[in-house]
């Protein structure tokens, strides 16, 4: 059935040709004045990662398909599909229990199927918005709240969300959320967690200094209780000049303590601390980020159940769940331009918070460029070399293709 109506969207996105979405006059033209978006992610990930017997192969596509009635009277509807294929190489656990037959693979988090991404109504008053339904939210860097965006199904929210907005001075965002559409995909119990959760974010910029965020994140995990935590902290990102260097910094600092349905009593800090300089096409930056543990007792480390994890804490994904001792990662890196090319290069020393231990270092490189317009071109890797027996060695490789119309 949902394949049906995949085939039907894309004839229909054929026939129509590409809109821009525009503001209607009347009702009826909010639908025929809307406009389609059709993408396409083909990529390619190797891993090769001790003690698994195999290396994975995942060679995948996500076709998306969107569409977005023009505006009337403020109000206006956006839905999103997306069907993600695997061809050619599949040798992959899935993750989340989608393929338990393949344990002698590493994980790659690209299940195949099909799902509506997003789907919601909106009204938008200027300064003021408000969404109902299933919808993408990103707050600040996505450390905390995120859509997971490098993985093929992103994860997205069934949720309440209210945004207030004076220029680029102030904004105030509220969302309640009901559901969060994970990863794994809808097929099994791991892709939905069933929640209660209010997430707040308050900024404001100051034009001599930066800006400062505040923010709250209460989330109630009614499906897995280890995960329901209340998060409050700030940030507050500055930016300056050397003659002709371009200066920033960023300092962040949350508090967590355990919420709900979470048996376990605990709280736990994080910051953060970056640092960047930019020289015309070359900008090197570093930095040094802590997330609390306790080597003692299980259960007590900060957690980042909503986060982004993959553009965190190495490209390897070797620390999506915070240890027991917790994490102190250091790093340093430089990117910059050659031409149409962009390349990053990134350093990472990674050792336990709470006593002693050092957990290993990562090595990761990239480089991407646009082409034709309307495509995209990604070479990523990344190199973990462990100096613990809890962590084996990893090594990961992706090419990536895009197209937009």
């Amino acid at each position: 059935m949902k394949k049906r109506i995949m085939v039907t969207l894309l004839s229909a996105m054929l026939t129509t040709g590409s809109l821009t979405a525009m503001t209607a006059e009347n009702f009826g033209d909010a639908f025929t004045k809307g406009g389609w978006k059709l993408s396409f992610r083909y990529r390619l990930e190797l891993v090769d990662q001790e003690p698994f017997s195999s290396d994975a192969t995942a060679s995948t596509i996500r076709t998306r398909l969107n569409y977005t009635t023009a505006d009337w009277r403020g109000l206006s509807l956006f839905a999103e599909f997306d069907y993600i294929n695997a061809f050619f190489g599949d040798d992959y656990n899935q993750g989340g229990g989608n393929t338990p037959d393949r344990a002698q693979f590493p994980v790659v988090a690209d299940p195949a199927g099909d799902d509506w991404n997003q789907a919601f109504l909106q009204y938008d008053r200027g300064k003021s918005q408000f969404r109902a339904g299933r919808q993408r939210i990103i707050f600040d860097n996505a450390r905390f709240v995120g859509n997971v965006g490098w993985r093929q199904n992103e994860q997205t929210y069934d949720a309440l969300s209210f945004s207030y907005s004076v220029a680029k001075d102030f904004n105030f965002t509220w969302a309640y959320v009901d559901n969060v559409n994970r990863i794994f995909g809808n097929d099994v119990p791991a892709g939905d967690h069933s929640q209660s959760t209010h997430l707040v974010n308050v900024s404001k910029s100051f034009e001599a200094y930066g800006k400062l965020t505040a923010y709250l994140y209460d989330i109630d995990n009614k499906d897995v209780a280890s995960l329901s935590n209340t998060t409050w902290g700030g940030i507050f990102d500055g930016a300056g000049t050397a003659g002709d260097i371009k200066l920033g910094y960023t300092l962040e600092y949350a508090r967590q303590t355990d919420n709900a349905n979470n048996i376990t009593s605990y709280d736990a800090d994080y910051w953060r601390l970056d640092l960047s300089a930019k020289f015309k096409s070359i900008t090197v930056y570093g930095g040094f980020e802590s997330l609390e543990g306790n080597d003692a007792l299980t259960g007590q480390s900060f957690r980042t159940p909503l986060a982004t994890l993959h553009a965190f804490n190495g490209w390897a994904d070797k620390f999506l769940i915070t240890p027991r001792a917790g994490l102190n990662d250091a790093y340093v890196g430089a990117k910059g331009t050659v031409g149409a090319w962009s390349w990053n290069v990134i350093y990472h020393d990674f050792s336990a918070q709470s006593g002693p231990g050092n957990y290993g270092s990562e090595v990761d490189v990239s480089l991407s460029r646009p082409f034709l317009e309307k495509y995209g071109l990604l070479l990523k890797a990344a190199d973990f070399d462990p100096s613990s027996t809890a962590y084996g060695d990893t090594t990961k490789f992706w090419l990536q293709l895009t197209a937009a119309f």
